[in-house]
């Protein structure tokens, strides 16, 4: 009766269910409820032993919920733990000019990447670095105007032309 109850709920998650990884986990489970062998559910499913042993054994520990996958695995990170808290250290606390790069003020993804390969010997794209700074909880915007160095006049005429009911009058 249980095996019965757990096939009932696995097929109603399959009906459901709209993620093609998913899908073939809770197929894998399926299959195995209904008495198929590892071999014969790796060869419909097309992984290999291997990988339905352990979509059957996340099932039997975690159930149908620990079959989820919260994100895709992709590689291992190039640059360690250690590597990006400095990274984000200095990008945070120096200007590039601080490091070595002449004559910058401001760090650009393209600065970021010369700057990995110089100190890390790793190669990234620079959208390989727009992703990085992403997964260290940074964002990246072009800066446009820095507010410590602007002109004091300047700045009371730009807000002026800009919203004249501000004016001082």
């Amino acid at each position: 009766m249980e095996y019965t109850d757990a096939l009932v709920e696995v097929e109603e998650r399959i009906r459901l269910t709209k993620d093609r990884r998913m899908y073939e986990r809770l197929q894998t489970v399926r299959l195995r409820l209904m008495g198929k062998s590892v071999r014969e559910i790796a060869t419909v499913i097309g992984r290999s032993e291997k990988t339905i042993r352990l979509y059957i054994h996340t099932y039997e520990t975690e159930g149908v919920s620990g079959l989820a996958m919260h994100f895709s695995p992709g590689r291992t990170p190039r640059l360690t733990k250690e590597q990006r808290d400095n990274l984000k250290q200095v990008i945070v606390k120096q200007v590039p000019a601080d490091v070595g790069f002449t004559a910058k003020f401001n760090w650009t993804l393209q600065l970021i990447a010369d700057y990995i390969e110089r100190t890390y010997d790793c190669q990234y794209s620079l959208r390989g670095v727009s992703k990085l700074m992403e997964q260290m909880g940074m964002s990246y915007t072009k800066p446009t105007y820095t507010l410590a160095a602007a002109d004091p006049a300047k700045q009371q005429q730009f807000v002026e032309e800009t919203f004249p009911a501000l004016k001082k009058g």
